[in-house]
């Protein structure tokens, strides 16, 4: 207890919370010495965030077809530079929780179908204009209505109407109760933009976060600099500018980094990470989260419309194997549903699906067939190793009957050439902070990210029932039946959840929490780190 009460007074030392003097007297207090409170005080102070440089990220993502549209964003390099130019009505705190955004405060009516937002005070674009609740009113509607493509449409598909209330306030009216919408409202594709005559021309590139985009070549780089009027650079944008460079080749990325041509990486080869540690000057992180590598199957498209076939093919693969072989341990074995064991309502008391060839052939024979053939497609896009995965599940097919023929193709232009278009990829997803944002994203009937076109009318049933539900107990037992509702029947095959596992040089500061939702510190990098 006392070393968590120190680390807390260490934190909000080096937050600017409490100047050395206090710090030093808190420390006294805690029955430290003088001359070890001293010492405490020095590292904490040589550790505190410090402003300058310029920050040069190498992102294994990124394309060509990459737009500033932020309902159509689909990979981590984007999640990345949206965060750090847009401003956001909420924010996913690194302990998970949420923090006030641009709303610095927010409240429920009518047992959670109206919301009530309250903007922050001060709060301006980068060209200079305040932002106002009509700007969230045309930010919002600019992701609903029938020709909406937006991934972020099924988020909000409940809301009946958004409306400015005097010079402060949205108000949001939904079909039902929704106990997590604050939580929606911090989704990467719903940024506050600057609205004109109702609409937001995301072309622009203006926004109101805390560095201003300078400039943006889709899938090759993105430049940065401080947004010097942002509401809180007391806590965030510590570099002056920040370079986001696409770099898909993880061999030229991990070069890059080793020889210090970028300041941080993600998505680390997992193969050589060990090897890479040896190098002087660099430090790799391990995060647990949401993250899960995937194998996505077609219901709508033979042989997979066949539930039988499905759960044959879940049956096939060894997962243990592809932790071991593909994740090298960094990470844990999935059981084909998106929900992460660190959520707070994983379902801890379904069996976990295990490789069981026979199993696998006595489900291929229910679905009318002795063998299968089927072409697997996957890129380094879609995860690092998911072509060697692929070919670990060829192998572990063949024992069922089941002939899998892995296809490599390109990296640029999977998410709108491969993912979603093809009958069976790799696929990688971040997950979600709450469960019904990840299941309302990419598994309810109809909606544009559900690569796999599954639809079960009960799961939709559930999905809508539980997101008005405040009861927590009854909610648990919802998602605990979708997950399997899921698992059983879905076009999901979810065998690995994946550590975050991201490098940065040694004159890189970071916290001592990192935000677990998505990669690099929740995609908060460029705005929370800092150089030593």
């Amino acid at each position: 207890m006392k070393e968590r009460h120190i680390n807390r007074l260490r934190t909000q030392f080096m937050a600017g919370d409490m100047n050395r003097r206090q710090f030093m007297r808190a420390m006294l207090a805690t029955g430290m010495t003088a001359a070890t409170a001293t010492s405490v005080a020095d590292m904490a102070q040589a550790a505190a965030p410090q402003r300058g440089g310029t920050f040069r990220i190498g992102k294994g993502h990124g394309q060509t077809t990459d737009t500033m549209n932020p309902g159509t964003a689909e990979n981590g390099y984007m999640v990345n530079l949206l965060q750090s130019y847009h401003g956001y009505l909420t924010e996913v705190a690194p302990d998970g929780s949420l923090a006030a955004g641009v709303a610095e405060s927010w409240e429920a009516q009518n047992g959670g179908k109206t919301w009530v937002f309250e903007l922050r005070p001060g709060v301006t674009f980068h060209n200079g204009k305040d932002v106002t609740p009509e700007d969230v009113v045309a930010s919002v509607n600019h992701h609903r209505g029938e020709n909406s493509t937006s991934a972020a449409k099924p988020l909000l598909s409940a809301l009946t109407d958004v409306r400015a209330d005097g010079k402060s306030r949205v108000v949001f009216e939904l079909e039902a109760g929704n106990a997590d919408f604050p939580f929606v409202m911090s989704d990467y594709h719903i940024p506050v933009g600057l609205s004109e005559d109702g609409s937001v021309d995301w072309k622009t590139g203006i926004g109101c976060g805390a560095y201003r985009l300078d400039n943006f070549e889709p899938g090759v780089r993105a430049d940065l600099s401080r947004y010097g009027d942002h509401w809180d650079l007391n806590n965030r944008a510590f570099f002056d500018s920040a370079e986001i460079i696409s770099v898909t080749d993880t061999n030229a990325r991990t070069s890059g980094f080793i020889t210090g041509d970028f300041d941080a990486i993600d998505r680390m080869d997992l193969k050589t990470v060990d090897r890479i540690k040896q190098n002087s000057g660099v430090t790799v992180h391990s995060v647990p989260g949401t993250q899960h590598f995937t194998f996505e199957m077609m219901c709508t498209v033979d042989p997979y419309t066949d539930a039988n076939l499905r759960l044959a093919l879940k049956w096939a693969i060894d997962r243990q194997e592809l932790v071991d072989k593909i994740l090298f341990g960094y990470g844990a074995v999935g059981n084909d549903h998106p929900i992460g064991q660190g959520q707070r309502f994983y379902n801890s008391e379904m069996e976990q699906r295990s490789y069981d060839p026979d199993k696998a052939r006595h489900y291929l024979k229910k679905a009318g067939m002795e063998s299968v053939s089927i072409e697997l497609l996957a890129a380094d896009a879609a995860f690092a190793g998911a072509v060697d995965a692929a070919t670990l599940y060829q192998n572990s097919a063949a024992k069922a009957g089941i002939d899998i023929t892995p296809v490599r193709v390109p990296n640029d232009g999977y998410w709108t050439d491969v993912w979603n278009v093809k009958p069976f990829t790799a696929v990688y997803w971040g997950g979600r902070p709450v469960e019904d944002l990840m299941f309302s994203t990419a598994y309810q009937s109809g909606v544009p990210w559900n690569g796999t076109r599954w639809s079960n009318e009960r799961f939709d049933e559930l999905l809508i029932a539980a997101r008005a539900e405040l009861e927590t107990e009854k909610r648990r037992e919802m998602y605990y039946e979708m997950q399997e509702i899921l698992s059983n029947d879905g076009g999901l095959i979810a065998p690995m959840f994946a550590s975050y596992v991201f490098g940065t040089r040694d004159k890189v500061g970071v916290p001592e929490t990192f935000a677990s939702n998505w990669d690099m510190d929740g995609e908060r990098c460029v705005e929370r780190w800092w150089f030593s």
